[in-house]
């Protein structure tokens, strides 16, 4: 087990706690929870579940898969129950899907911490591909095919690229017309695709147009999601996974039940009832949604408006609930200040202001930049009921325990480079 540490965010987000449990103030955008309140109904579907306590199917009870396949259609992905699988999270599906397929990885560079811990985990090579210049999520198409094309000159094996729609860590969502280059690459050079979209549902415009890879090559593509970001239920972890109709996809699938049934058994039966409930979306769950997402566009769209007034060059955030801002044009001054990369203006911010974010090294970026995530899901109040205020306000921003935060964050990065 030597030179393997704690998942990168889990470990800043124990610290913190710790920290703030002795007594100091942070204000803390270095996690990627939603720091809602569980929605009423389902705590309610919760209680309703604990009759179920055998184990069950490996992929799911034939309820709550129905529920997850009428959720993938409704999204223009016609699905049947038995191409799709449940899991307590979908970080398993994901651990899963590589016990099940063999090759190397293809990961937008930066992406979210996991992707290449797990790959390295079956001693696979993780390839890094850099992003477009308008978005996360997925790797330029042109570099994607070279990146491939020199692996296997060297020797390695690329055959699995892995997409967020819409992406952690950078909050954008990758436009159709680029889903579409990148699957055309797939096909050429017959990689299966891995596209999470546990944010699928965070995106902030109700009328922004969200296509799935699946939608365009859908026999060679997976994919992922969950509860824990749309509906705030992290640590309930709820996670699904939809597999290609074909035998490929059946294949692949019968991998994952395989290692799901040696791993985690079944998702817990009480979560079950809570995933038969919520994949089907009655009208209260698509109003809480709805609400939660134009909250986390709300609040990370004015993280992002500090950040660029104070120099930072930064994407506009379009989905989930991130900003990744780029302070290149501020190098001089804050190497006057002794910040030479992403993880001394991590520990600078930390120290001077006591803003924790999560520095860009662990997501894949070069160490030497000067980015890092941050994450403004955390900002919505200390308490449940300040949490539904935010929720529930017109104007979120205009809340005392909402300003307050958002002032301290202002004044740190205004005092960051006076």
């Amino acid at each position: 087990m030597s030179g393997r540490n704690v998942s990168p965010n889990l470990a800043l987000n124990q610290l913190v706690a710790e920290r703030t449990a002795a007594g100091e103030s942070l204000v803390h955008l270095g996690f990627g929870e939603a720091r809602l309140p569980a929605f009423a109904p389902l705590l309610e579907r919760l209680a309703a579940g604990a009759h179920r306590n055998a184990y069950g199917p490996v992929a799911g009870g034939k309820d709550a898969r129905e529920a997850l396949a009428g959720y993938f259609s409704r999204r223009r992905m016609p699905t049947d129950a038995d191409q799709v699988v449940l899991a307590p999270g979908s970080k398993p599906l994901l651990m899963a899907l590589h016990l099940s397929v063999e090759g190397d990885v293809l990961l937008p560079r930066p992406c979210w911490n996991s992707y290449a811990p797990q790959a390295r985990y079956l001693g696979k090579q993780v390839i890094g591909v850099d992003i477009p210049q308008e978005c996360g999520g997925v790797p330029e198409p042109a570099a994607l095919r070279e990146a491939v094309h020199a692996a296997r000159v060297l020797g390695h094996d690329p055959r699995i690229v892995v997409l967020t729609l819409p992406d952690n860590p950078t909050g954008t969502l990758a436009p159709p017309a680029l889903i579409r280059e990148i699957c055309a690459v797939a096909r050429e050079e017959d990689l299966l695709i891995v596209s999470d979209e546990i944010y699928r549902d965070v995106v902030h415009d109700p009328a922004t147009e969200v296509l799935s890879p699946a939608e365009v090559a859908p026999e060679r593509t997976v994919v992922t999601t969950g509860l824990s970001k749309s509906l705030a239920l992290g640590g309930w972890r709820i996670g699904g996974a939809r597999f290609p109709a074909n035998a490929w996809g059946r294949r692949i699938r019968e991998g994952v039940v395989s290692a799901a049934s040696e791993v985690w058994s079944t998702l817990a039966g009480p979560m079950q009832e809570v995933a038969a409930y919520a994949f089907a979306e009655p009208p209260e769950i698509r109003a809480r949604l709805a609400a939660a997402a134009r909250l986390h566009g709300v609040i990370a769209r004015d993280v992002h408006r500090i950040l660029v007034a104070n120099g930072a060059v930064c994407r506009p955030p379009t989905g989930a609930f991130y900003v990744y801002p780029d302070f290149e044009p501020l190098r001089e001054e804050l190497a006057q200040r002794g910040v030479h990369d992403s993880l001394s203006l991590h520990q600078h911010l930390l120290d001077e202001f006591g803003l924790v974010v999560l520095a860009g090294h662990h997501l894949g970026d070069d160490e030497h930049a000067l980015r890092f995530k941050a994450a403004t899901s955390m900002l919505y109040g200390d308490t449940a009921q300040q949490q539904e205020q935010s929720l529930a306000a017109a104007d979120p921003l205009a809340l005392p325990h909402v300003r307050n935060v958002m002032t301290r964050i202002e004044e740190t990065f205004t005092k960051l480079v006076p």
